[in-house]
């Protein structure tokens, strides 16, 4: 049964997601063109798809445009995936149940797959730690699945600004699902939650009481909460967690979608409860597409995205302001020292910026 687009896509050995070969003149390190990179991207050449998320995110100015025009001319072709979000605290093995649960898709669905692992970034070099080397090896070597770590760069909500315009290229390259990795699990990684048609929450069993604050501020935006492991010795444990959250989830108020969360005990290792994984993911969409609500809520993502990018242009507008470049190392001096609160110090950077920018300066 498809989920996302159609009748399933039967992936044969050596083929790609739109099964033609990528052009052999695109694989060396020479800049793309703008139709370049889109005629790649719509082709399903992993390798441009590559370079060109290596594009979005980019802090130069031109490599910003070039990446916005190659955005908007796949916009046409998205839309059509589902989107599945899967946070937890670290050690879960998210990456492990992504890895099962996308050979699961590959096998017995014959779809593609897509996963965007968000991963820490590098204090000293900027770069991911990790990468789907060190991960996921059994998945990255199928022709129908793409993985991409991308270095969080201090996002909030564990999710790297650029994840939005990856995920949408993605789908331009007519991978059927799409699954974003978050770096771990706490208070501010529901972002996620923000940008994906589904939201899976990882846990462990036993994990302590410590983890309760954390497990609240993501279970209440679940749709399913997977107990990992659930394998060898550790069943019971597993079956005693997985009865706990499911009786918290009830307490949650009800879906828009009409979606009852639900709870289930999986093992990446062993395969256990991956087809019901999958099946919930599913029910879900079905559910959401028929009511409506599907539509309906990726419309009210489009409107968040686009304030969160004038959120992040303003800031970076102030920023580079010549006046305010001028003035800050001084207010800056003034708080570590002491003088001045952060607030009043911020309230009067704020006052020049609005200054400046009547006058025209």
């Amino acid at each position: 049964m498809s989920i996302a687009m159609g009748s399933p896509l039967r992936i044969r050995a050596g083929s790609a997601p739109h099964e033609r070969p990528a052009q052999p003149a695109l694989r060396f390190r020479r800049p793309l063109t703008r139709d370049e990179y889109i005629e790649g991207i719509l082709r399903g050449d992993r390798h441009v798809l590559s370079r060109a998320i290596t594009l979005i995110e980019s802090s130069r100015a031109a490599d910003r445009d070039l990446a916005d025009e190659v955005v908007e001319a796949c916009l046409p072709h998205t839309g059509r995936a589902l989107r599945v979000g899967i946070t937890g605290v670290p050690g879960a093995g998210k990456s492990t149940l992504i890895e099962a649960v996308g050979q699961y898709i590959l096998g017995e669905y014959g779809q593609t797959v897509a996963v965007l692992a968000v991963d820490p970034t590098s204090q000293i070099t900027g770069g991911s730690i990790l990468g789907d080397r060190t991960r996921m090896v059994a998945l990255s070597s199928c022709e129908g699945a793409f993985i991409r770590p991308s270095p969080s760069r201090g996002s909030h909500g564990g999710v790297a600004q650029s994840t939005r315009e990856a995920m949408l290229l993605c789908e331009a390259a007519g991978y059927q699902n799409i699954v974003v990795e978050t770096v771990g699990v706490g208070q501010s990684e529901t972002a996620v939650h923000g940008m994906v048609d589904f939201f899976l929450v990882v846990m462990l069993a036993g994990a302590g009481d410590e983890l309760q604050g954390i497990k609240r501020g993501v279970m209440e935006l679940a749709h399913l909460v997977a107990i990992n492991k659930a394998d060898g010795e550790n069943i019971a444990a597993v079956e005693r967690t997985r009865s706990e959250a499911e009786r918290a989830l009830h307490y949650f108020p009800a879906a828009v979608s009409g979606w009852t969360p639900r709870a289930i005990a999986c093992s990446a290792l062993t395969g256990r409860g991956i087809p019901a994984l999958w099946n919930a993911v599913q029910e879900f969409a079905e559910l959401a597409r028929a009511n409506g609500s599907f539509e309906r809520n990726r419309c009210d993502q489009r409107r968040r995205w686009l304030r969160d990018a004038l959120d992040q242009g303003l800031a970076r507008l102030f920023r580079s302001h010549a006046l305010v470049s001028q003035h800050m190392p001084e207010y800056e001096r003034e708080v570590t020292e002491g003088r001045i609160t952060p607030f009043r110090a911020a309230r009067q950077l704020l006052e020049i910026y609005t200054g400046a920018s009547r006058a025209g300066l």
